[in-house]
């Protein structure tokens, strides 16, 4: 099991003396997550971070044990830092000020550690209290769901369950966050003006 305890000094604040921006979308499985992290990071023409779970899953297969998420949790938090490390060192110094768009984060692997095992690594919760982001785009389950062989619950009334579980953590937590709901053009409409808003309360 990786050691998450030397990443929680790190909180990704590599370029706070020069303001990255950074946004979060997540939510359930079939959401739209990875989509619309995609198209923002194009209409901003910005970095986003993709999520590190699938990959894992599909190297190493979609059986999986509660051992296993403390190693997503710290591939998730290693491509986060890549990606920023790599966005110093090419944007350092210019205007405007850089967005990077995260697909998923320690949020997500936290409700999916409680919910399949009943159970969070102490080190993941204490790392993710420790992490900073600017803005977090929480996807609703209006889409239909689309099958997956990694993914695990079709069924609504589990889809709205775990739904619930997002919304209580954005609720807990103190940065801005907005429900996003609706086809994928308004989805990602609705993304855009949340980025937005954050760029012009930046601004003032």
């Amino acid at each position: 099991m990786p050691d998450l305890q030397k990443n929680i000094n790190s909180k990704t604040s590599l370029g706070a003396e020069i303001m990255l921006k950074k946004i979060v979308i997540l939510g359930p499985e079939s959401t739209g997550k990875s989509t619309l992290s995609a198209q923002l990071a194009a209409h901003y023409k910005a970095t986003w971070v993709a999520e590190y779970a699938r990959e894992y899953l599909e190297t190493n297969g979609s059986t999986y044990e509660y051992s296993d998420l403390a190693v997503i949790a710290d591939g998730q938090i290693k491509q986060e830092e890549i990606a920023e490390n790599n966005w110093r060192n090419q944007y350092v110094g210019k205007e405007p000020a850089p967005l990077l768009f995260i697909d998923t984060d320690l949020h997500v692997i936290k409700i999916w550690s409680e919910y399949v095992f009943n159970k969070c690594d102490n080190r993941l919760l204490t790392s993710l209290a420790s992490r900073e982001y600017d803005l977090y785009l929480l996807c609703d389950i209006d889409l239909p769901w689309v099958k997956d062989e990694l993914r695990e619950y079709p069924e609504l009334s589990e889809r709205l369950k775990i739904f619930h579980h997002y919304k209580e953590s954005m609720l807990a937590q103190h940065k801005p966050w907005k429900i996003i709901n609706g086809n994928y053009d308004e989805r990602l409409q609705h993304a855009i003006e949340a980025v937005n808003e954050l760029l012009n309360a930046r601004a003032h």
